[in-house]
């Protein structure tokens, strides 16, 4: 039999699927469908319905609908605006698409109609189909409980079904399944399997369902106790303003909350300070408990977190800052610009820990400072002078009444930078006591391969300290702990040469002053020969502080002088200083400048620079004792004894007496008795003065020695090299016997001094002896003797040791 086909209007419809003998109600807004609803009405109201595969296609062509559809009869058609039209269908008979052969002003197809799979009584009645109908009612049943909405004829159309085709279609056409589903269930001919596939689609329905509905009452479950909650807050708020406590505590916890949040911390970190803000919305107003959580929490977010400075790592840049700050200090500014070069190299390195260690006012807090300036860090300055306390460096537990942070955290807070440069000043005068030791609290900090994760006792949680650069002062290594000096690297700052202080005057000092006390420039003139004459005679130091004081002394009184209206202009000449400066505080140095017997020119090291030390030797008729006066230390009257001993070793070839430590009494005595003198550097000086005393040989004038001695008469290396002879240089000297030892130190010598000083380096005292005692007619073959076997003396060589340590006052 030939199938049956129709050319019909075509209505393509968007998620929407319609079954036979099924009615459906549904709207119309596209021009093309409202047009194929038109051609319809004229001819027999019969429309061919079928679903689209893509719902966003407007304009569909063939390949954009399914070849399965419903060929339906418009029973109502209803005019809702110009653009919107509802009809009500009937479907008849499913279609099958053969060919869209009009696409504009509206579908048209060529469709065939398809006739249902008979099925037979017997078949209906049969157990299978009896079971499968009873699988559908179930489901069904459940799906209902499920849905919770079905319509009471939907229900009793179903359970009063026998059909089993149309069972499935109504089913189909009455719950919600995908339109792919509805289109596979559509497209199905056969009856008894087209409600099987139903069945498998209203299975999967009901577990989605069940899902659906469980993950419902946990929300519910947990919107219910949000709700609670939130009721008994909003009850204790009420209760709290109407006693006029804590208005705005919620304003104030939500406060903390967003804080905290918006800062981005790790995990743990942004945990527990959540945690404590939960622990003050707990807390009653006014309680002790929630100040102390308060300050806790405004502490914290204080804290730089995520704040750093771009760091200008620049050797260039930090090289000029440096050299316009400070004048001098080669090797220092040499030494950190290499710490800059490094970082450089490397920015993700880890940082070293400086320590810059130099007697008072050689600038090296202000070093610091400029190396914050040319790295563009944040400063921040530690005092630790007199710290005796460990909370100090690590923070108090905040439990305690006025805990506060350790003085790390709140220097970093107070830069407000997590990567500033923290200077640590005096950090050899650190104390102990029975609150702890603070340099060992400052042993973690101060360690790169630990900071990492520092713990502070009143944050409780982790800082990264790594960032942090630190530079640390000290005058002395010698009360630092070994164990806290091992962690940082100690630069030396030695005390100026008189030249580098009359160059930081001219480019520093004298221009600061002046603008201090209002001098125009070009009021006050002051000559170089002047400058040198304040520093040789009103100052006394290693540093420039004493020297600042006084050209701010000689500006005051400028500035009188300017203020009576008689001089425009002040001149300073070094005959004006007494009037200035008052009288000398510091007179020129003992030394002898001609040739005297057992008269010596010592050299000694204090800590405001170098200084002549005369050692002065008598010999008298007596029992052979040995006197030591001038305030001595025990390393200075042991190299005294020493001295003695080698002279006593050698008096054949020295030609003095063989018994004259039995027969004379040897008094030495070093001058400025009040000024305590220790040390082992004034060995060859004092074995010199003996020598002379007792040989009556004068000692040539203009010459000043520095060195050790041994019993075997060997010279040993001392240390202050460079101070010890600018100090002969300031005296009018100009021969220094310096240890052979101590030639490779010469390089460390300011050139100025280089070039007036004659530098004698010996190893044995016979080549001291040689060098400075006059020859005598009379008794000079000894000393030749001596000198002649300068050769055998080799066998004596200097051996290497440590630098002579350097006690309080003069050092030899």
């Amino acid at each position: 039999m030939e199938p049956t086909t129709l050319n019909i209007p075509v209505l393509a419809l968007r998620g929407l699927t319609v079954f036979p003998h099924m009615n459906l109600t549904f709207d119309v807004e596209r021009p093309i469908s409202i047009a194929a609803l038109e051609r319809a009405m004229e001819a027999d109201q019969e429309i061919f319905l079928v679903t689209q595969k893509e719902i966003g296609v407007n304009d569909p062509e063939e390949k954009d609908l399914y070849a399965m559809g419903t060929v339906s009869h418009i029973t109502q058609i209803l005019r809702l605006s110009n653009t919107t039209v509802r009809i009500m269908v009937e479907g008849r008979q499913r279609a099958r698409l053969r060919r869209l052969w009009q696409v504009t002003p509206f579908l048209q197809a060529n469709v065939e109609l398809l006739e249902e799979e008979p099925v037979s009584e017997a078949f209906q009645k049969s157990p299978r189909t009896e079971a499968l109908l009873r699988q559908t009612w179930n489901q069904f049943s459940e799906y209902v409980e499920l849905v919770g909405s079905m319509p009471d004829e939907v229900i009793s159309a179903v359970m009063d079904c026998r059909d089993v085709g149309y069972l499935a279609d109504f089913i189909a056409q009455n719950i919600a399944l995908r339109h792919t589903d509805k289109q596979e269930i559509l497209e199905e001919m056969a009856p008894f399997v087209r409600l099987r596939k139903l069945n498998g689609f209203l299975a999967r329905e009901c577990n989605v369902l069940s899902f659906e509905h469980e993950m419902e009452g946990k929300v519910r479950d947990q919107l219910a106790r949000s709700q609670r909650d939130q009721i008994l807050r909003t009850q204790i708020r009420v209760l709290q303003n109407e006693l006029g406590e804590g208005e705005d505590a919620d304003d104030e916890i939500d406060s903390y909350r967003e804080k905290i949040i918006a800062l981005g911390l790790d995990e743990d970190t942004e945990k527990h300070l959540l945690k404590e803000v939960n622990k003050l919305s707990k807390q009653p107003f006014g309680s002790a408990e929630g100040a102390v959580i308060r300050n806790y929490l405004d502490v914290c977010l204080e804290m730089p977190w995520n704040t750093e400075t771009k760091e200008r790592v620049s050797v260039e840049a930090a090289r000029k800052v440096l050299e316009k700050d400070h004048y001098g200090l080669e090797k220092v500014k040499e030494r950190i610009l290499e710490t800059i070069a490094v970082r450089q190299m490397n920015p993700e390195g880890k940082g070293q820990i400086l320590c810059l260690v130099g007697p008072p006012g050689v600038g090296k807090t202000s070093i610091a400072i400029s190396v914050a300036k040319a790295l563009n860090r944040k400063l921040s300055r530690l005092s630790l002078g007199g710290v005796r306390d460990e909370a100090d460096i690590r923070g108090h537990r905040k439990t305690y009444i006025g805990s506060m942070p350790g003085r790390i955290i709140e220097a970093i807070s107070r830069s407000g930078s997590m990567n500033p440069l923290l200077l640590l000043d005096e950090i050899d005068k650190l104390g102990s006591d029975y609150r702890g030791d603070p340099a060992s609290a400052l042993l973690e900090v101060l360690d790169s391969e630990q900071n990492h994760s520092f713990r502070d006792h009143f944050l409780e949680i982790p800082v990264d300290l790594s960032k942090v650069m630190f530079i640390t002062t000290a005058n002395t290594t010698e009360t630092i702990p070994r164990p806290l000096l091992d962690r940082m690297e100690v630069i030396q700052l030695s005390s100026y040469t008189d030249e580098e202080k009359l160059q930081i005057a001219r480019r520093h000092l004298l221009p600061k002053e002046m603008a201090e006390h209002g001098i125009r420039k070009g009021a006050l003139r002051i000559s170089d020969d002047v400058l040198r004459a304040v520093i040789r005679d009103y100052t006394r130091e290693s540093g420039v502080r004493h020297l600042e004081r006084r050209l701010a002394a000689i500006c005051r009184k400028v500035d009188m002088r300017l203020l009576k209206g008689d001089v425009k202009r002040v001149t300073v000449t070094e005959a004006d200083l007494p009037k200035f400066l008052d009288c000398q505080p510091y007179p020129p140095a003992l030394h002898t400048d001609r040739e005297e017997i057992g008269v010596v020119n010592g050299l000694a090291w204090t800590e405001a620079g170098g200084e002549i030390l005369e050692v002065e030797v008598n010999v008298m008729e007596g029992s052979g004792k040995l006197e030591l006066t001038g305030n001595l230390g025990d390393v200075m009257k042991e190299s005294a004894q020493a001295a003695l001993s080698c002279l006593r070793s050698r008096a054949d070839a020295l030609g003095i007496e063989a018994d004259f430590y039995k027969t004379r009494d040897i008094h030495v005595h070093f001058p400025e008795g009040a000024v305590p003198k220790d040390g082992p550097s004034a060995g060859i000086a004092m074995a010199t003065a003996m020598l002379s005393a007792l040989t009556d040989r004068k000692i040539k004038a203009g010459y000043a020695m520095t060195g050790e001695i041994t019993l075997r008469g060997r010279v040993l290396p001392i240390g202050g090299l460079k101070e010890k002879t600018m100090a002969a240089l300031r005296n009018g000297l100009h021969t220094v016997l310096i240890p052979a030892d101590n030639v490779r130190d010469l390089e460390e010598i300011d050139q100025t001094v280089r070039a007036a000083l004659r530098f004698v380096p010996v190893s044995t005292v016979d080549q001291v002896f040689a060098e400075v005692l006059v020859p005598v007619m009379t008794k000079d073959e000894p000393v030749r003797e001596a000198a002649k076997e300068e050769p055998a003396m080799a066998a004596f060589a200097p051996v290497t040791r440590e630098p002579a340590s350097q006690d309080a006052g003069l050092r030899q």
